[in-house]
């Protein structure tokens, strides 16, 4: 079924069962962790801690 066939009612409810199967899995809502590092989540990597590694996993593919 393609998306522009859905009703807006199936589509909402498509979206809120996305939405909490996200938070259900930590993708989204407040932190789980309790150590102080920061939440890099939705953040490009090339803009985080994380830039150098990632470059380098990339170049060994």
């Amino acid at each position: 079924m393609r998306i522009a066939e859905v009703g807006s009612e199936q589509r909402s409810a498509a979206k809120a069962a996305v939405e909490a199967a996200k938070r259900g899995l930590g993708e989204r809502g407040p932190v789980w962790w309790s150590d102080g590092t920061p939440d890099y989540n939705r953040h490009l990597v090339k803009n985080t801690p994380y830039a150098e590694w990632f470059a380098e996993a990339r170049s060994r593919e």
